[in-house]
């Protein structure tokens, strides 16, 4: 399905706004299913040298610093994934100007870390979930373009 053929759905709020509240505070920033499943799968397949959770601009995910690519794990709920996104019902200005503003900072991100010469890589967390070897395979393109070495599959040190 591609954004054209996009339907955005919304959803009625089941939860009080002091569950609602709750519930939001427990998500998980960092080391989510989607980003263990990715590093334990590349790690796997004989990566090495990455690093995570890393001081650059828009902490990424997964950092190969020799190879300057930055990874990114994206929320589908939170980045706004044009196939899986829904909007709740309730609170829809909060919400509208609270996913706009990730869209808009994730834009910038990228700027950032594409002057810093990295190359940046987003992947959805469904593309995680259902298609994790395509993902190894785009970041190992990724790191043979900048010179990664395929006989050994090691991404070097720091």
């Amino acid at each position: 399905m591609n954004a054209a053929n996009m339907v955005v759905v919304t959803m009625v709020d089941v939860h009080t706004k002091e569950q609602r509240s709750y519930n939001m505070s427990m998500v998980k920033s960092k080391d989510t299913k989607p980003e263990l499943l990715l590093r334990k799968y590349i790690y796997s397949k004989g990566l090495r040298g990455y690093r995570v959770n890393l001081k650059f601009p828009g902490k990424p995910d997964i950092v190969f610093t020799k190879f300057r690519v930055a990874i990114f794990v994206d929320g589908c709920f939170w980045h706004k994934c044009p196939l899986c996104f829904s909007m709740p019902k309730s609170n829809i200005e909060f919400w509208e100007e609270k996913i706009n503003k990730n869209v808009e900072r994730d834009r910038k991100v990228n700027k950032e870390l594409l002057d810093m010469g990295y190359q940046v890589i987003r992947f959805w967390e469904h593309e995680i979930l259902k298609n994790l070897d395509e993902c190894y395979l785009v970041i190992l393109k990724a790191l043979q373009k900048r010179g990664l070495n395929i006989q050994n599959r090691t991404a070097g040190g720091k």
